[in-house]
């Protein structure tokens, strides 16, 4: 029934941007903290940033800065604005939510979508 759909993502040379949007759809009953995960090759899955239910954010380094997370309750949906992109930025990233339903909750994730930066 949940599911998260990504989208944004896409080509670019490095000192630009993209804006990455992962709407949830279901039967949601409430969504907790948000984020953004990235995969790029040869490296494992890590996190990018967090936001909470109440808008709190949380940045790891590498990013800080340059990557901007926000979220719009009404819409169901999380944001990741990427700026000053950097070759090391190409990923696959990955959207998760904790959801909760009236019988169940737990963490879900998008499709993922790619970002590849150019030199």
């Amino acid at each position: 029934q949940v599911q998260l759909v990504e989208s944004g993502g896409g080509l670019v040379q490095a000192g630009g941007s993209l804006r990455l949007s992962c709407a949830a759809s279901g039967s949601i009953f409430s969504i907790g903290n948000m984020g953004w995960y990235r995969q790029a090759p040869g490296k494992q899955r890590e996190l990018v940033a967090t936001i909470s239910s109440r808008g709190n954010t949380k940045y790891e380094e590498p990013v800080k800065g340059r990557f901007t997370i926000s979220r719009d309750n009404a819409k169901i949906t999380v944001y990741l604005q990427m700026n000053s992109l950097k070759p090391e930025d190409t990923a696959v990233y990955y959207c998760y939510a904790q959801i909760y339903t009236d019988r169940n909750g737990g963490d879900y994730w998008g499709q993922g979508t790619q970002v590849t930066v150019s030199s």
